[in-house]
């Protein structure tokens, strides 16, 4: 049986036509995508850009008018007197080493509690369960006073122990762990079972080492509200020797207010700790975000 077939004429015209169209309409939208993003990296960037240069400005430059973004004179005096100050090298260090220790806190404490309601069965769960994720939709100043009674009464206060504790324990934390625990396949833990393993073993060798998504973000959150924490320092610290660097910098400014260069300085130098963090991290921090919209 033949077939007969025969030449279709296209109107190759039309067809280049229309490929000039959506060409171009493709390349009008990536144009216009590219412009808005660019718009909002400046947005975003101006801020920390403004507050670096204003550390190398004078003390009358920073809110001189009209505005100036860029100083007559660079002033590198103001980073070098900043960092030779040793009390807010002192303050950095401090500040430094409790939210490494508030960030391992957190982690340990609410990992453990993720893992124990992702995976085991025990009386009350579900209401234990409610009562923890109702604490995420209390804000934090409604128990502001009576926190600070609490700690007033166990004797922490003006000490390292009452900026690390109290918030550890995070609501938020411990369901965003506790989603990623779910999705892990109950057959690993089953053979670590069968291998001898008992639950705190399992947590370790097993749920541990494949946590680092996670932790990741969560880690970097914790480290984040410690070093940006403001309210809770000032009703529990009042030793100089003892301030969070947002603390220090609030002091600063009430008790050297004209010194607006150097107090620009040293937000630059207190902002690079966590600049620097999410440079190392971001894409850390973008795939989980991904993973945890797509689950």
């Amino acid at each position: 049986m033949s077939v007969i077939t025969r030449d279709v004429p296209v109107d190759t015209a039309r067809v280049t036509k229309r490929r000039v169209q959506h060409d171009g309409k493709w390349w009008a939208f990536a144009v216009g995508k590219a412009i808005v993003g660019i718009v909002f990296i400046l947005a975003a960037l101006f801020p920390l850009a403004w507050m670096l240069i204003a550390g190398f400005k004078t003390k009358t430059e920073v809110l001189a008018t009209p505005f100036q973004f860029f100083p007559e004179v660079w002033k590198w005096e103001n980073y070098a007197q900043i960092l030779g100050d040793p009390t807010f090298m002192l303050t950095m260090g401090w500040t430094l080493l409790g939210a490494v220790l508030f960030t391992l806190l957190a982690l340990t404490v609410n990992s453990l509690a993720a893992y124990a309601f992702a995976r085991l069965d025990f009386r009350f769960k579900r209401t234990i369960w409610v009562v923890v994720i109702t604490t995420m939709f209390i804000p934090g100043m409604t128990i502001l006073l009576t926190s600070f009674i609490v700690v007033t009464r166990l004797e922490m206060l003006d000490t390292l122990a009452v900026l690390v504790i109290p918030g550890a324990a995070s609501a938020g934390m411990i369901f965003f762990i506790r989603q990623f625990y779910l999705s892990i396949p109950a057959s690993l833990e089953e053979a670590a079972m069968l291998d001898g393993c008992g639950r705190f073993q399992i947590f370790l060798r097993l749920f541990l080492p494949l946590s680092k998504p996670p932790f990741v973000v969560m880690g970097i959150t914790a480290f984040l509200a410690y070093w940006n924490s403001y309210v809770w320092p000032i009703l529990t610290i009042t030793s100089p020797d003892r301030y969070v660097v947002q603390q220090y910098l609030a002091t600063f400014r009430s008790e050297r207010a004209t010194e607006l260069g150097l107090l620009m300085a040293g937000s630059t130098l207190a902002a690079a700790p966590v600049i620097i963090i999410f440079l190392i991290f971001q894409r850390q921090i973008i795939g989980n975000i991904k993973m945890a919209g797509l689950k």
